[in-house]
This record gives C-alpha cells, sequence and structure tokens, in this order.
C-alpha cells in the first residue's frame, strides 16, 4: 500500500505537469482551459501559491476581476513574500478602476524586490494615477451644481474649414447617403467633421432622454428583428454584420446591446456609426447601455483616450452625458427579455421596477441597475459572488422564476466572451451573445447576432469570424497604466 507520504508526492508531481499543461494552454490564449487546469493542480496541493497567482492571471485576462483579486489574496496568505500575489492582485484592482488597493499591492511588491527596475516602473505610475485620482476629487463640480455640457454647444456655429473633403449632413437631416458616405470615410481612417459629429451626438441625446429606461420593441408578423451584443470598438467586424445582414433600416432593425466602447481603437467610429443609424431612423436601431458605457470604464480602457485624440475634451464630457440616457433593458414582442448583463439579486423583480429605474446617472455599484450591466449567469442554481467583483452569478431557477413572474420566454444577454459567439443556457431560457469576434485580436472566438422572426420568436443564431482590420493595436487609446499589465 502506497504510504501517505508517497501520495503526497506524486499529488505533487501530478499539479506540477498540471500546471505545465494550464501554463501551455494560458500561451495559447486558451484562457478558460487554463484555469480548469490550474484548478486541477490546487486541488491536488493548494498549498502552492505559484498555482494561485497564475490562476489570478488567467482570470484577469477573462476581465474575472472579482476571482483574480481572491486568487491573488489567497496566494499571499500561503506565501506572504511572494510578489506575484500582489502583484497579480494589484493588476485586478487597477483593472476596476480601485488604484489605491492597487497603489497598496504595488508598494508591497516594490519592497520585495526593491532592486526590480520593472516594480519600480509599475509604483511609480500607480503613484500618478492615485495623484491624478485625489486632483480631480478635489476640483470636481458636485453633481447638482452641475451644467449640461449638451446644452452648451451649437453646432449650427461651428465652421467646416472648405478644405474638408469627407461626409456632410444637408440641413437637420441625417440621409442614407451620408451615413454611406460617412462609413467610407471611416473604412479609410478618415475623421468626420466635429460639426457633424456633435450634430449626430446631440441628436441622438434628445431620441434616448425621451425613452423609458426599459423599453418595448413590437416586431410585426412577418417581420424580423436582429439582436447583436458587444462590439467594443471593433469597427470593421460592424461593417461586417451590416455586410452579411443588411445594413440597419425600418424593414431590417437592429437592437446593439451595450459596449459598443473600449478595448477595441475604433470605438469612436463604431458609436458614431450606431448613432448615425439612429439619427437617420429611429426604428432602425435600438441601443441598450453596458458596463463600459460609463466614464470609470472609459477612462481606463481606451475610450476616453480615443475621443480626445479623434475629436476633443469637450467629446468626452458629451458621450458621458448621451451614455447615461441610454436605456437599460428591451422587452420584444412582451416575450424576449434583452439586457447587457443579467438579472436580479432578489426574487420578484417586476418589468415596472425597471422600468422606474432613473438611469440618468453613472452606473452605481449596487441595486438594479447595476445588476442588470454587471451581472452573469452560472450554471449551477441559487445565486453567487459575482467573478468580476461587480453585480452577481444567478443561476437557471433564478432565471425561470423571472420569466415566470413577468409572463416572458427568453432571456438575452451579452457581456461575456463566447469561443463560438454565443452560448444557451439554463434550459435553453437564456442566450449570451457576444458580436465582436476574435475579441481585443487574441482571443480567437467567433462573433454572433441573433435574428427573430414575428410571430414565433425563435432565435435563429448566426455565427461569423474576425476580418481585418488597420494596424491599429486593441487599446492604442487606453490608460498607459492598464497597458503595462495588459
Amino acid at each position: 500500500m502506497p504510504t501517505m507520504e508517497t501520495e503526497n508526492n506524486s499529488n505533487i508531481s501530478r499539479a506540477e505537469q498540471l500546471k505545465q499543461q494550464a501554463n501551455e494552454a494560458f500561451k495559447g490564449h486558451k484562457y478558460s482551459q487554463a484555469i480548469d487546469l490550474y484548478t486541477q493542480a490546487i486541488e491536488l496541493n493548494g498549498e502552492n501559491a505559484v498555482y494561485w497567482a497564475n490562476r489570478a492571471f488567467a482570470h484577469t485576462k477573462l476581465e474575472e476581476y472579482g476571482s483574480a483579486i481572491q486568487d491573488g489574496t489567497k496566494a499571499i496568505e500561503i506565501d506572504p513574500r511572494y510578489s506575484k500575489g500582489y502583484y497579480r492582485r494589484g493588476a485586478a484592482y487597477l483593472a476596476m478602476g480601485k488604484f489605491k488597493d492597487a497603489l497598496k499591492d504595488f508598494q508591497q511588491v516594490k519592497k520585495l524586490c526593491p532592486n526590480d527596475p520593472d516594480a519600480t516602473k509599475k509604483l511609480k505610475e500607480c503613484e500618478k494615477a492615485v495623484m491624478k485620482l485625489k486632483f480631480e476629487e478635489a476640483i470636481a463640480v458636485p453633481e447638482s451644481q452641475k451644467r449640461s455640457v449638451a446644452d452648451t454647444i451649437d453646432y449650427h456655429t461651428v465652421e467646416v474649414e472648405p478644405q474638408y473633403t469627407g461626409a456632410r449632413i444637408e440641413g437637420n437631416v441625417v440621409t442614407l447617403d451620408f451615413v454611406q458616405k460617412m462609413l467610407d470615410d471611416f473604412k479609410n481612417q478618415k475623421n468626420l467633421h466635429k460639426r457633424y459629429a456633435y450634430q449626430i451626438v446631440l441628436q441622438t441625446r434628445d431620441m434616448l432622454r425621451a425613452l423609458p429606461s426599459l423599453v418595448d420593441i413590437v416586431v410585426p408578423e412577418g417581420k424580423h428583428f436582429t439582436v447583436c451584443g458587444d462590439v467594443h470598438g471593433q469597427f470593421y467586424d460592424l461593417l461586417n454584420i451590416f455586410e452579411l445582414n443588411g445594413l440597419p433600416s425600418e424593414d431590417n432593425p437592429y437592437l446593439f446591446n451595450g459596449d459598443f466602447v473600449d478595448r477595441g481603437s475604433f470605438s469612436l467610429e463604431v458609436i458614431v456609426t450606431l448613432f448615425a443609424f439612429k439619427c437617420m431612423c429611429p426604428s432602425a436601431i435600438y441601443l441598450a447601455r453596458g458596463n463600459h458605457e460609463s466614464k470609470s470604464m472609459n477612462k481606463i480602457y481606451g475610450f476616453e483616450g480615443e475621443v480626445r485624440s479623434k475629436l476633443s475634451e469637450i467629446f468626452v464630457e458629451l458621450f458621458a452625458e448621451v451614455f447615461c440616457c441610454l436605456p437599460l433593458a428591451h422587452v420584444i414582442n412582451g416575450k424576449v427579455f434583452v439586457v447587457h448583463g443579467g438579472l436580479f439579486s432578489v426574487d420578484g423583480v417586476k418589468l415596472s421596477d425597471i422600468r422606474a429605474i432613473d438611469r440618468f446617472c453613472e452606473p452605481p455599484e449596487e441595486g438594479l441597475m447595476c445588476e442588470l450591466l454587471w451581472s452573469d449567469p452560472q450554471p449551477q442554481p441559487g445565486r453567487g459572488p459575482s467573478k468580476r467583483g461587480v453585480g452577481l452569478s444567478f443561476g437557471g431557477d433564478v432565471t425561470k422564476r423571472f420569466l415566470q413572474e413577468n409572463n416572458l420566454d427568453l432571456v438575452v444577454r451579452s457581456h461575456e466572451v463566447k469561443d463560438e459567439g454565443y452560448e444557451i443556457e439554463h434550459d435553453g431560457k437564456l442566450i449570451t451573445v457576444f458580436s465582436a469576434p476574435n475579441y481585443c485580436d487574441q482571443m480567437g472566438n467567433k462573433g454572433a447576432f441573433i435574428r427573430f422572426e414575428a410571430p414565433e420568436m425563435k432565435p435563429n443564431i448566426v455565427t461569423f469570424s474576425a476580418v481585418p482590420h488597420p494596424d491599429v493595436k486593441p487599446m492604442a487609446y487606453a490608460n498607459n497604466f492598464l497597458r503595462m499589465f495588459s
């Protein structure tokens, strides 16, 4: 019979093999597989801080920052002198915009590795980010005293220089001809004139402000309707969706389900395109807020820097205002509930409760609005903590009760990368759709969209692969500090 010591040695040896396999999966961008393998290694030898820190890194790659923080903390508990534990946890705090927590961890990294130039550099960047945050907090105007930036802009007074050769809006009406010319310009990496960008964004704002927080969509019998998930600044993949499924129009309407911007470096082109179609024909396109339509995310993940670079500082404020006007959820033909993130930490939430949300603000860190934007499904029943550190995870029983209580058939949500561009869960009652193929130029996933035909409203899922784009890397405009850790 094998002794306890022999068995332990065997477990330790097997755990090391699993770690090596996990490292290989990680190198191949197979982060979910890497997490599974690190987990198996941890089950065999849970006292190895390296396994926990490595798994934290894989969680970070999947934007599961809550899980990354837990794993980093566990690595630190096992070995308080293991610098990678602090490093991984600090990077996850940073990705969530928790700069002060990140700073504490990077101070610890520097203490443990005083002569490491990389640790010194990252600590300096972190200190700078915290100082900037403190300065912004000190000069911030209270919400009650803030003036709407939109109310200070009159786009009619913005002069168009004679040498400008790009797309032009004649008068106040955004036409299909204008949109098509603008798309060609964007394709060739030409910018739209500020005058027309102002006009599109301000007209969209007026339309969005007039909508309820939960929008009802009616698809007439014999007609179809398309739902797309996250696009994340992947403009050339957005054009490919229109190639495959037709341009938005009254007869070919779309709902884009949040996370239009950030990460991809053509976010401005994406959002201006979607807004222009909304101006051209309001019933051709519906837009929902995602967790990335927020100041804190845009500051970190690229949209703010991109807008500043391609347009101006005032547009940064203007987009932030307009994002606060985006509806939070849609119901199609009284049967399909569409939301960016997911469901709630309590039962009994009615559609009327969602309609009643005052959405004209930055997303809070808890409550119904936060959960709509941030939550994720889980395979097991009940509710659990969020992998992301915000919102929660909810099971099939939660989905089933929500649908029954509101006389609905299906939940469609986005918010998560899926290898095939979609995933059907919770006994077919919940579909995740994600429309950014080869996300961040490295995940290798497909994209997808869903077509519903009335009156049956059965989901018909179409998948597609990424198309080439100009050589501008994802996160090109992102917070410098974050890029150092990605």
